[in-house]
């Protein structure tokens, strides 16, 4: 499997949502960039960790935690999964490995030496051309989750965007095979 190391490029703020940030990664060229959707709590701790409030920083849990890994980690992006993507921590001495939040992914490759990779060809497949100007920020929609694709799905019914609104319909349907898909009515 080819891996593709990511770094960390910035944070953004969703316009019209303060509950909402997205995180922006990039392949080391900063060619293609990856948006991975955190919320305000994570958005804070990221924060905290870039202005370098390091003293204020250096108790809290995540660093003293760290302070007791006695193995080098590593970590990858290995797939989606109901709008979240999968990322996998690895204790490269055992090969033991646990799931964790892609946002807390990335808090930790931040704080420590750990490097974050993803696969290649997901990479490729998620990924957008990177632009350090944009105004704006792409989310590839199997990686939203699902409250916020019925939300845009309702909204590009609204605005008579039905291109779009058939992929977001058929993502969430994608997701949920069993259940019946509801209908949105608009007035």
């Amino acid at each position: 499997m080819k891996r593709v190391p990511l770094r960390f490029e910035n944070l953004q703020q969703i316009a019209g949502d303060e509950k909402l940030a997205v995180v922006i990664l990039t392949d080391e060229a900063r060619q293609r960039a990856l948006s991975v959707v955190c919320d305000a709590d994570m958005c804070r701790q990221l924060l905290m960790r870039l202005r370098g409030n390091k003293d204020v920083c250096r108790t809290m849990l995540p660093e003293a935690l760290l302070q007791l890994l006695p193995s080098e980690y590593e970590m990858t992006i290995v797939g989606v999964y109901n709008g979240q993507y999968q990322v996998m921590l690895m204790d490269m001495k055992s090969g033991e490995s646990v799931r964790v939040r892609t946002s807390d992914g990335v808090l930790l490759s931040i704080i420590s030496s750990i490097p974050l990779y993803i696969e290649e060809r997901l990479m490729a497949r998620q990924s957008v051309p990177f632009d350090e100007h944009a105004k704006g920020v792409s989310i590839p929609i199997n990686a939203m989750e699902t409250q916020r694709l019925k939300a845009a799905l309702k909204e590009a019914v609204e605005e008579e965007n039905y291109e779009l609104a058939s992929q977001l319909r058929d993502e969430i349907r994608r997701r949920s095979p069993q259940a019946p898909f509801s209908t949105i009515t608009t007035t």
